[in-house]
């Protein structure tokens, strides 16, 4: 029967064969075929441009629409010279602007007795099947960035509990070029998800036009035929980096067939050198994933006289977007209601920022990343810190206060030694021995301010010998200096007095004993 297909297995064998350099006589008398038919596959071989090792990757289907549609006229030398056009074409037409038709005005000013228009859009989608089997979609250049994660996981061992953890496989690719970037996180969650996104166009060394995730909840928070809901993080990468989320739709594969037929490359050429190897770390991982990752985009793409990053280079780097400066922080966020002192909580550190004092008692909002927490109330920012993970410490800004508390804002554990020390050593070491001993010195600050208070109302003498016999009974409070005062304790002569026993006044017992 003309043109009757010959079984796929027997196709693998002539080009094996061939590269091997068999010659077509003996091939044809080893698979029982007329050289005829080896000629034909072995010249559409030649014509394609592809390799033994690609053409043994291929499953039977696909084969079958490389070489179904060989007929005579696929060698003949006006048939070639339109073929070696057609990779030019391809590149060009990722161009904003470039058409079919304009293509085809190219060609036929150079070969004025070449195919009509129709024919050749008809050999070009040909063309298209045979060095590409999967669906086709004509991407622009710097127009999409397609970003998805590998059905299988990978894994690494904990060094010091021998526990195997799974590790995801993020894969993320250029419409146009195929120009492709994976690495592995330790999970699909926000922030793994975001930081790899980030770090993929990081890699491509500029910003697509728009970014296409599959449905994935990190990405999408509520699937939608016509509005989907976009994870509010991603939403902010997004604007961060001046680009647009597109998520592919849901059941309309080829809206990912781009991303998805990455994957199953990576598989073959990145996953399967991977699984036998046992990795101690994520970064010990990824190093060899990279290296494994420049040979795939270094390889010629099929079919194509050209490797992924080639045509990256040459075609898409430009027309992405410059990267901003800085990194993307991640924002979460918190609520909590403005103190009496016009401070509100960070309850994940344990301190607390200013907020202007007309707030107090307000309900705010507070969103905040690894360097910064940004206050606001009803969509209105009031304040912007600089984060502090030490916990109970007030980050104040002095202006938010009201002229009672601006005082405080200024305390310190240097000002009030200064203070105390400016009325006399004894006072001064008495105070610091308050700030000392306790957790943290803001918790000291109100006995230090009392204490330097008695000045004013007892006089600087007395204070003076108070804070000596307070050092004395080594006790470090204010209610120390207060009750020495009330009973004149301070007017004891400290030489006469060494060997007596003081009488008990109200909680003081003993020379040396204060409960």
């Amino acid at each position: 029967m003309a043109n009757k297909i010959t079984d796929m297995s027997k196709i693998r064998k002539v080009i094996k064969f061939h590269c091997n350099g068999k010659s077509k006589l003996f091939i044809s008398s080893y698979l029982s075929l007329s050289r005829n038919t080896v000629k034909k596959y072995i010249s559409l071989f030649e014509v394609l441009g592809l390799s033994f090792e690609v053409i043994n990757e291929k499953t039977d289907a696909e084969l079958e629409l490389l070489f179904s549609h060989t007929t005579v006229e696929s060698i003949s030398p006006k048939l070639q010279i339109l073929y070696d056009f057609f990779p030019k074409m391809e590149r060009e037409l990722k161009k904003v602007g470039v058409t079919i038709q304009h293509m085809w005005e190219q060609y036929i000013a150079v070969n004025p007795d070449g195919y009509k228009s129709s024919q050749f859009s008809h050999h070009y989608k040909i063309w298209g099947k045979r060095v590409n089997p999967v669906m086709h979609m004509n991407h622009k250049a710097g127009d999409k960035m397609y970003v998805d994660y590998a059905g299988k996981t990978l894994s690494i061992i904990d060094k010091d509990t021998g526990e195997i953890k799974d590790i995801q496989f993020f894969v993320a690719i250029l419409g146009a070029s195929q120009y492709t970037y994976a690495e592995a996180s330790m999970s699909q969650q926000k922030g793994d998800f975001v930081t790899s996104v980030e770090n993929a166009m990081r890699f491509f060394e500029g910003t697509p036009a728009a970014i296409v995730p599959d449905n994935l909840k990190s990405a999408v928070i509520k699937s939608s035929r016509f509005e989907p809901t976009i994870n509010e993080t991603l939403a902010d990468l997004a604007e961060h980096y001046e680009t647009t989320i597109l998520p592919a739709r849901a059941y309309k594969p080829r809206d990912k067939s781009l991303v998805e037929g990455a994957v199953k490359i990576l598989y073959r050429r990145i996953y399967v050198n991977l699984k036998e190897t046992k990795f101690f770390s994520l970064e010990e991982l990824n190093q060899q994933i990279w290296d494994l990752l420049d040979t795939h985009n270094s390889r010629k793409l099929t079919g194509r006289p050209y490797s992924r990053i080639e045509l990256f280079l040459e075609d898409e780097q430009q027309k992405l977007r410059p990267l901003p400066q800085e990194r993307f922080e991640i924002k979460y966020q918190s609520f909590a209601t403005v103190m009496q002192n016009g401070h509100v909580q960070l309850s994940q550190d344990k301190n607390y920022y200013s907020v202007p004092y007309q707030y107090v008692k307000k309900k705010a909002k507070l969103l905040y990343t690894k360097s910064t927490v940004e206050i606001y109330y009803k969509y209105n920012r009031i304040a912007v810190h600089a984060r502090n993970y030490k916990p109970y410490v007030y980050t104040t800004t002095p202006e938010h206060l009201a002229s009672t508390h601006q005082f405080v804002a200024q305390w310190s554990a240097a000002r009030f030694i200064d203070w105390a020390s400016s009325i006399d050593e004894s006072v001064g070491e008495y105070i610091m021995q308050i700030i000392e001993s306790r957790n943290h010195p803001e918790q000291a600050y109100k006995s230090c301010l009392g204490i330097l208070n008695f000045e004013k109302k007892v006089g600087k003498q007395r204070l003076i010998n108070a804070c000596k016999r307070a050092l004395d009974f080594k006790i470090y409070n204010f209610k120390t200096i207060q009750n020495i005062l009330e009973n004149n304790l301070d007017h004891i002569d400290f030489e006469q007095e060494q060997e007596q026993e003081l009488p008990s006044h109200g909680n003081i017992r003993g020379k040396y004993y204060y409960n």
